[in-house]
């Protein structure tokens, strides 16, 4: 299953959170939301360290047993840079196979997605659970994210 990401952007992109459980840009679910207790100084650092990572060095800094465990979200703001949003955008629509949700460009920037549950991508309400950057709606995500819309 993949994620669009269409609409007042330069360039419409898909996403397959399938591969992502190889990206050295993932994020343990038990740690993403503990970002606020770092200084501000360290999480400039970790974000410049992020923008740009090593992909194929995943493989041996993880090993089977570890990926297998652990549920993990991915940074989405990369995705949302690489699409280019036009600056006439105000907003992002989250949509699921039946529902629409909608949150500021700001908001979609800081935001997560959840790709990855104890080491299984996701099947049911997938491929994708949508988590505020801030953790506000991490007992309740959006799940089944199929379109990210930009208007």
């Amino acid at each position: 299953m993949i994620i669009q990401i269409k609409g007042n952007v330069k360039y419409q992109i898909t996403l397959d959170p399938s591969v992502w459980i190889f990206d050295d840009r993932k994020v343990k679910l038990e740690e993403a939301f503990k970002a606020a207790t770092v200084p501000n100084e360290d999480v400039v650092e970790s974000n410049i360290k992020l923008h740009k990572p090593p992909v194929n060095h995943s493989i041996k800094k993880y090993n089977k047993k570890e990926l297998l465990e652990h549920s993990y979200l991915m940074p989405i703001q990369e995705f949302i840079e690489n699409a280019e949003v036009d600056e006439n955008a105000e907003v992002a629509i989250l949509k699921t196979a039946d529902a629409e949700h909608t949150i500021s460009i700001d908001q979609l920037y800081a935001s997560y997605l959840l790709f990855s549950i104890d080491g299984k991508i996701i099947k049911e309400h997938g491929p994708a659970y949508f988590y505020h950057g801030d953790g506000s709606n991490q007992d309740e995500p959006i799940m089944g994210i199929k379109v990210i819309e930009l208007k």
